[in-house]
């Protein structure tokens, strides 16, 4: 912990964050880890967001109870440009500036290797007694469903991108939920006994919130991070919804807010609870983050036509297409 603390005020450092290609688009949920990319460029380090279109082919076995089915390479690339494109929203990649941010797909550098190359220079490394021991694969051997050679062998690609983007663009951190503790520490290894340097990882414990729901499901499923798949508007409301015992959680991790007026609101918030100061100021921030500011007003006229007993006005008619029929 002090090494690492050490490194970032020395001065930047380059770090990224591994997104899975199952959709074309990214959901609530991953925006923790892209609000951390995000927080990172904005205190001057270089963020650098991996698309795993190689080990979107394998499936990571890691928060799951069974096999996933794996993806095509046509499915794959749709969902590698949906994904960019919604990434591209939230970092800054075109500025020039020294720590933009990078995209990067695993399947660049792990495609052209051969088998016996990689058993050679990564599989070596790395003992079945240290991957049987991570949670990941544990949990997975333990259920009826077992793991398979495919998903056992994710570990080593992911650290095998690690020890790329350490070589290649001097990356000396990963990110990314607790579930992926296990992978992480795998390439800080790998780092460590192939190119005898130091590398960091950090992670976060997985969003759930106070009733024990998963955070950024709903009972229809996902919310996703592209109007085309959830509107604005839903987005809003489900901040809006947040309970009392996570909203301060919530302003913590989904906006840009300093700390000290996160407090502030919250004491105004806890004086008179039932007007949800807190849950109102958490839908506006991290809905402008998302979508911009036209979408939180937007959002805001919408509810005030639905719920506000006010007389309904052009504006907030228009407000209402495509969220309520017609």
């Amino acid at each position: 912990r002090e090494a690492l603390a050490e490194a970032l005020q020395a001065g930047m450092i380059t770090v990224y964050v591994g997104f899975d290609p199952t959709a074309d688009s990214l959901h609530l949920g991953n925006l923790v880890p892209i609000m951390a990319l995000r927080r990172m460029q904005l205190a001057g380090h270089k963020p650098i967001a991996l698309v795993g279109g190689s080990t979107g082919l394998v499936g990571d076995p890691g928060g799951r109870s069974e096999e996933r089915n794996l993806l095509d390479e046509e499915p794959l690339a749709h969902n590698l440009k949906g994904i960019s494109g919604v990434l591209r929203r939230f970092l800054d990649f075109d500025s020039g500036a020294e720590n933009a941010a990078e995209m990067v797909n695993n399947f660049d550098w792990t495609g052209p290797v051969g088998v016996i190359d990689f058993l050679r220079d990564v599989g070596k490394h790395v003992t079945v007694n240290q991957m049987m021991a991570k949670d990941s694969v544990k949990s997975r051997l333990e259920s009826e469903n077992g793991i398979s050679f495919t998903e056992f062998s994710y570990m080593l690609l992911q650290a095998f991108d690690f020890w790329w983007l350490y070589e290649n663009k001097n990356c000396i951190m990963q990110m990314g939920g607790s579930d992926q503790w296990g992978n992480i520490t795998a390439g800080t290894d790998l780092v460590r006994k192939r190119s005898q340097g130091q590398a960091f990882a950090l992670t976060w414990p997985l969003l759930t919130r106070s009733d024990g729901a998963k955070f950024g499901k709903t009972a229809d499923g996902a919310i996703w991070l592209t109007a085309d798949r959830t509107l604005p508007y839903e987005i809003h409301q489900y901040f809006l919804r947040v309970p009392d015992a996570d909203v301060e959680r919530m302003l913590l991790w989904f906006t840009l807010l300093p700390v000290d007026e996160i407090h502030l609101l919250m004491a105004e918030h806890d004086s008179a609870p039932d007007q949800r100061m807190a849950q109102r100021r958490l839908a506006d921030e991290a809905l402008t983050i998302i979508h911009g500011d036209a979408a939180v007003r937007q959002s805001n006229l919408a509810a005030d036509a639905l719920f506000g007993g006010n007389e309904l006005t052009g504006e907030m008619a228009e407000s209402l297409r495509g969220i309520v029929p017609e």
